[in-house]
């Protein structure tokens, strides 16, 4: 190696000269941050882009660590503290954030159904193991606030991101939907305004002297919980005897509008208001209907019992020139502090996740504003006050004034401390997109043990038997004389091996040596299977069990999965590994990390490592220089994400099982269909892999894209979880890293 050291070193001065960069040999992770830092900082940036490394404890990310990713990808630098485990270079380029969740399925479904999920293995370059679910997975990644049994009723903030402050608590008791209609669910009566409210909130009322030619709309009928009701919106101009109706739309339970008509003013018209009611001379200039008219078609389509539902609805029935008993008004039904009302236009994003009134139209649109009045009514009746006061309402919509006024907070305790938003409330506000998809409708519970239950490999022990087994070679004849203790230093350069033993049972000697890496063993086998040794031809192959009969098909595809396609394996690698190839790393272009496993007893390197390059063209031309004369390495292209070879490293020798062959009776033909029913996991990974894959390309550019595997827990035990995250088109980055 030292030749090839002097060699690179008069190259780089014969070369332009290199931009030092940080010192990497010491402190790795610490030059890692500097290099972040810099490159945030280039101006020319011009995609965001995830880091190649993930700084998490054996790859495996918790659901706060999940939360305070999306809060970053969604507020910014500005708002939040950036994530502790990976990187997001140019958040503010991103375009979206989508989540999906495949419900009921863990790692252990990823790696059994490896071949059905095609997509998602090909796709996302960025793995990472989840801990096994809590009782309620969503509420923690997206810090959604969950119930605690306390006397006081309160709510805490669980899976919040993480802050130098206590975990914030909100109490429900001091919410005004709370104080005025109870934490239980009310019958559509209690929301109507009573007489004195109408009288306090200045809605026409029989009797009163302004309204002494208001018309009634003659509905008398007796109320109750199962009344129709009826969104009404009202657009006005500015006349010169005041606001005066030019639109009414009324709009039924279901959506459907009975009712749209453009209304000509009896006086002429100073002002048609028309950047907020659409209105325009030309448009009212054909129109013949007048108040009257509409008056009198109200009249004849409102039933008794009728309910009437508008956002201050009180301004409506004056336009109008009205009088109806029986409403409720949006804006006083969503109770805000201090007396003080939401606008429509919030309520229907934060309560219902839609747009209206947007700043590309001319004007409102009536019936829409209706139609959204009275959904939001219809959500109160079927939600109850206490789940719109676990909304926090107030919070949301201080911070959405903060940020339209560009005083946003300034860091992550403020963000918790003046909103205490989730991450689902952030992308509404931010205008971004939170997917989930589920198997189930109800998206609260992830318990899954029915669908494990249906699956032949349960336990984590039987998927790491599969790997054991993978890792696992058989090798021989040998003859008895031969030198064994060569032999076993032959097999021991491909990788670390756990187990090596001599085989005696058979007429000659045979070798069974059980790698830690599948790597090592797919190594032995192409380079030594079929050779001589002393002058006995040996075969190297896996045993054959029900777990590795289709291993072939499977490194295969483990060698195109996307976070192996650029990497490759080296066995051999000594403790100056490092630093030589850091001195002579111009001419490994494209390399982005090296990562070198340590023993997790001693804390010392490996004998071997990954090298990440950023494509497979670099990474097959650094194979071919490292295994040649100067270097003298063997290696390949890699089979095992990180993410799965720091969970399979960590096997305890109990859940070992000892490789051989497994008799079972086989199943019937019956059985055998049965197995593969349509809601069969393996169906179903089939079809998520299908569904997501439709999905994501159909997203534009700069969509953050995780994929959320929760993990799974049944009789059988907790299994862990599974995340693939990528930026789609992203533009990765050429910077080596180092990452033991």
């Amino acid at each position: 190696m030292e030749p090839q050291r002097e060699r690179a070193g008069r190259h780089l001065k014969k070369g332009r000269k290199r931009r030092r960069g940080p010192n990497m040999l010491v402190g790795a992770a610490e030059a890692m941050r500097a290099r972040w830092e810099l490159e945030e900082s280039q101006p020319e940036a011009k995609k965001a882009r995830l880091s190649t490394i993930l700084f998490a404890e054996n790859c495996e990310v918790t659901h706060e660590q999940l939360c305070e990713l999306l809060k970053y990808a969604v507020l910014g630098n500005s708002n939040v503290s950036k994530p502790s485990w990976c990187q997001l270079f140019h958040q503010n380029q991103l375009n979206n954030v989508v989540v999906f969740v495949l419900q009921g399925m863990s790692q252990l479904h990823f790696y059994r159904f490896y071949m059905e999920f095609g997509f998602l293995r090909k796709a996302f370059t960025h793995k990472f193991r989840l801990p096994p679910p809590s009782s309620n997975f969503l509420a923690d990644i997206i810090g959604l606030q969950k119930k605690q049994t306390t006397g006081d009723l309160s709510k805490m903030v669980e899976g919040s991101l993480p802050s130098s402050s206590s975990k914030v608590s909100i109490s429900l008791q001091n919410d005004p939907i709370i104080q005025k209609y109870g934490s239980k669910k009310v019958g559509l009566t209690r929301c109507l305004l009573t007489k004195e409210e109408m009288k306090t909130f200045h809605f026409p009322l029989q009797g009163f002297p302004d309204c002494e030619n208001f018309v009634p709309t003659k509905c008398h009928g007796s109320i109750t919980d199962n009344s129709p009701l009826f969104g009404l919106n009202c657009e006005m101009c500015l006349t010169s005897k005041g606001r005066e109706l030019t639109r009414i739309s009324l709009v039924a339970e279901g959506g459907c509008c009975v009712m749209d008509e453009l209304v000509k003013p009896d006086n002429k018209v100073l002002d048609y208001l028309t950047s907020f009611s659409g209105i325009t001379k030309k448009i009212l200039n054909p129109v013949t209907t007048k108040l009257k008219d509409v008056q009198r078609q109200l009249k004849a389509l409102l039933p008794p019992d009728a309910v009437l539902v508008g956002h201050s609805l009180g301004l409506d029935l004056r336009a109008l020139k009205m009088i109806h008993p029986y409403v409720i008004d949006t804006s006083l039904l969503y109770v805000r502090e201090q007396g003080r009302r939401f606008k429509l236009k919030f309520l229907a994003k934060a309560i219902l996740g839609k747009d209206i009134q947007c700043p590309d139209r001319l004007g409102h649109d009536a019936t829409e504003d209706a139609r959204t009045t009275l959904e939001l009514a219809r959500y109160f009746l079927k939600y109850g006050p206490k789940k719109i006061a676990e909304l926090n309402l107030e919070a949301l919509a201080s911070h959405q004034e903060l940020l339209a006024a560009g005083q946003g907070p300034r860091n992550t305790a403020e963000v918790v401390q003046q909103s205490n938003t989730s991450v689902l409330e952030c992308l509404d506000l931010m205008g971004q997109k939170l997917l989930f998809l589920t198997r189930e409708a109800e998206t609260s519970e992830l318990s899954s043990s029915r669908n494990c239950q249906t699956i032949k490999c349960l336990t984590n022990k039987e998927m790491r038997s599969k790997w054991t087994e993978m890792s696992t070679v058989y090798a021989g004849p040998f003859s008895k004389n031969c030198n064994l203790r060569a032999v076993k230093r032959l097999f021991k350069s491909f990788g670390p091996v756990r187990s090596m033993s001599l085989v005696l049972e058979t007429h000659q000697p045979h070798l069974c040596i059980q790698y830690e890496v599948l790597e090592a063993a797919q190594l032995a086998i192409e380079s030594l299977d079929g050779i001589l040794v002393e002058s006995t031809c040996i075969k190297v192959q896996r045993p054959v069990t029900e777990l590795t009969l289709d291993s072939s098909t499977l490194v295969k595809e483990l060698e195109q999965d996307s976070e192996n396609r650029g990497t490759i394996y080296l066995s051999g690698v000594n403790q100056t590994f490092k630093e030589h190839l850091l001195q002579q790393s111009n001419i490994f272009l494209g390399l982005e990390a090296v990562i070198l496993p340590k023993d997790l007893k001693s804390g010392k390197q490996k004998k071997y490592c990954f090298l990440k390059f950023k494509t497979f063209g670099s990474a097959q031309r650094a194979l071919n220089i490292l295994k040649g004369k100067d270097w003298k390495l063997k290696g390949r292209h890699a089979l095992t994400p990180r993410h799965l070879h720091a969970w399979l490293r960590g096997i305890p020798p109990e859940s070992r099982r000892t490789p051989g062959v497994r008799v079972i009776p086989p199943p019937s033909e019956q059985q055998a269909l049965q197995v593969l029913k349509v809601d069969h996991p393996k169906i179903a990974a089939w079809r998520w892999g299908r569904k997501i894959g439709k999905l994501y390309h159909s997203l534009s550019p700069g969509t953050l894209c995780l994929i959320l595997l929760p993990g799974t827990k049944s009789t059988h035990g907790s299994f862990s979880g599974l995340g693939l995250m990528g930026i789609k088109d992203e533009e990765e980055s050429t910077t080596p890293k180092i990452c033991s």
